[in-house]
Order: C-alpha cells, then sequence, then structure tokens
C-alpha cells in the first residue's frame, strides 16, 4: 500500500526519537513517503497533493487534531468522494487528540501505532460522516471558504477560550488541560455578551418552506461525535448521542449568568454517553443535516480546536459518508 506520512514535528507528545521509530514500524508495511509540516496549512497542502496525484492510497496523519484537520481538509478539497480519495489513518499526538480517541484508538503513539498496523493487516475500516461550515450567502461572511471539521465546531464561548489559549501557547506556554481551565475563567469573567445572547439559530422547519428560529442563544457547541472533549482523561458529553454515522448535534446556551455556568459545567463534568446537560437554558438538537448560526456582532469562531478569528454568520451541513478511515 502507498502511503504518505504527514508528520508535525510540533506535535506535543512526540519526541524526534519516537518519530523516527513509528516511521520505521510503518514503512515496514506499507511503501511510505514521509513530509514534515514546515508551516501552518502544510498538510492540508500535502494532503492534497496526494490526493490530486492519484497515485496515494493512504495518508497517516501524525500530530494533533490540528494536524488531522489540515490533512482532512487537503484529502476533500474537491469534495468527499470516499470510494476513490486516500483513506485517513491517525497516530495522536497531541495534547487532547479527540478525533482519535472518538474512533476508538488508544491515546498512547506507540500502542496506536501497533493498533493501526494491525487494521492495516487486517483491512479494517469504516466511512465516517463529518461537519462542514461555511461563510453564509447574503451575511458579510460569504465569502469565508468553506472548511471540515471532524469532531466539533463552536460559535461564541468556547471559541474564545481556544483563542485565549493560543495566544498563551504562542508565549510559550504548554497546552496543558490546567491551562484551558484557566483560560475558562477569564473568558467568562471578560465576556461582556454573557448576561444576554447574541446568536440566531435558523434551520429548516417541519412546514414546507419555512424557517425555525431560535434567538438570544449565548454560546453553541456544534458536534459531529461523542465525547466533545476531554478535561485530563474525563470525557466532556454536551451532545451524548453525536455520531460519526448521522448528522450534527447542537448544544446551545441562552444564560451564561454565573448560576446558569456553574450547574452547566457541573452538568457538562459530570456527564456520560447516556445523559448530557438539561435545563430551561439549554437546548439540544440530534442529527441536523444544515442550519445556519447568525451572530449580532462578531465572535469568535473554532474549529477541532483551531481559533479562525471573529464571524458573524456561519451555515454548518453534517455530510455523511465523507470519508474512509483505518480503524
Amino acid at each position: 500500500m502507498r502511503a504518505l506520512l504527514v508528520v508535525n514535528p510540533a506535535a506535543t507528545t512526540t519526541s524526534a526519537r519516537t518519530r523516527e521509530v513509528l516511521t520505521h514500524a510503518l514503512a515496514s508495511d506499507l511503501k511510505l513517503e514521509v513530509a514534515q509540516t514546515q508551516y501552518r496549512g502544510h498538510a492540508r497542502d500535502l494532503a492534497r497533493q496526494a490526493t490530486e496525484g492519484g497515485e496515494t492510497d493512504l495518508v497517516v496523519a501524525l500530530g494533533g487534531d490540528g494536524t488531522v484537520n489540515e490533512v482532512v481538509n487537503g484529502l476533500l478539497a474537491n469534495g468527499p468522494d470516499p470510494d476513490s480519495h486516500p483513506r485517513l489513518a491517525v497516530v495522536p499526538g497531541g495534547s487532547t487528540n479527540v478525533f482519535a480517541r472518538a474512533l476508538g484508538l488508544p491515546n498512547d503513539v506507540v500502542e496506536a501505532t501497533g493498533a493501526l498496523l494491525d487494521a492495516l493487516r487486517d483491512g479494517s475500516e469504516r466511512t465516517i460522516g463529518l461537519g462542514l461550515a461555511a461563510g453564509t450567502p447574503g451575511s458579510e461572511d460569504e465569502g469565508v471558504p468553506e472548511r471540515w471539521f471532524t469532531f466539533c465546531a463552536g460559535f461564541g464561548f468556547d471559541a474564545g477560550v481556544v483563542g485565549r489559549v493560543e495566544q498563551q501557547r504562542e508565549r510559550g506556554k504548554r497546552s496543558t488541560h490546567a491551562l484551558y481551565v484557566r483560560q475558562v475563567v477569564r473568558q467568562f469573567l471578560g465576556e461582556v455578551n454573557r448576561r444576554r445572547g447574541l446568536l440566531t439559530l435558523e434551520r429548516p422547519g417541519g412546514t414546507e418552506g419555512a424557517t425555525e428560529r431560535v434567538e438570544d442563544l449565548a454560546l453553541a457547541i456544534i458536534c459531529n461525535t461523542a465525547p466533545w472533549s476531554y478535561l485530563g482523561n474525563r470525557p466532556i458529553y454536551p451532545s451524548p448521542d453525536a455520531s460519526f454515522d448521522t448528522g450534527l448535534d447542537l448544544f446551545a446556551l441562552s444564560k451564561l449568568s454565573p448560576p446558569a455556568v456553574t450547574r452547566y459545567a457541573t452538568q457538562l463534568l459530570t456527564s456520560t454517553p447516556q445523559r448530557g446537560p438539561r435545563g430551561k437554558h439549554a437546548l439540544s438538537l440530534h442529527d441536523l443535516t444544515n442550519f445556519t448560526l447568525h451572530s449580532q456582532v462578531p465572535l469568535p469562531f473554532q474549529m477541532d480546536g483551531d481559533h479562525l478569528g471573529l464571524r458573524t454568520s456561519v451555515t454548518f451541513t453534517g455530510v455523511r459518508r465523507a470519508l474512509r478511515v483505518i480503524v
């Protein structure tokens, strides 16, 4: 099998020695080409070139969720075609590795490599659905290019937290769960819009031609799978029913007052695959194919833990059977 290994040399939990050992292990079973990323977006470019070249059967992403996201966007640069595009495999090397863990892979790089080699020998794979986000026609953001996400997107509060974490990492801080917790607190204390939700959800309604609207939302999390993230080894489930086999799930809050945040934060920390947050300020929608979120002012936006700046309107599409993955 002809394979491209895309390596992020800055991956949080791997060393040069570890990457060398893993490369040799994969090369024993694959006709392997290795490429190291050199700039933001390089993994996307490498995967796109491999797809358009037509000679690569498999692209392996060695890195965190950001590297995986770039590779996926390169594989699907010209749209989804799971029957002809290269398959994707993941060796987790980041601090959280939500996508790899959601697929059932070990979080240890060595164990994950062994699991990948076993899956390749057994021919084990699955076709998964993905999320697609784009600028909304007729809005200020209509020219924003569409982009795929593998496990989550966020508009508003959680995206602001991601942006704060990225700023800290640029200053030399390590990406740790403690760092995320601190930035959650700072984002809440600095959130000027927490008393009044600025987001409006629009989606096709039950009546022909009708549009359902839900206004005054203060936070929106879009999930393509469960869990949404991890705090240490604890999985967090805002949308427990989200799955790679269905459309997208939406979890939103209409209030970010201290009592409401305390209540829903506690529910998130104690959430399970059977039960997520519930309450009069919580909105949970399952298996959505398309919907749009509008904001009255530009708000932070993130996908797969990558901060993408400020947006006023984003249209989401759940695309079933978008990509084949080795598991």
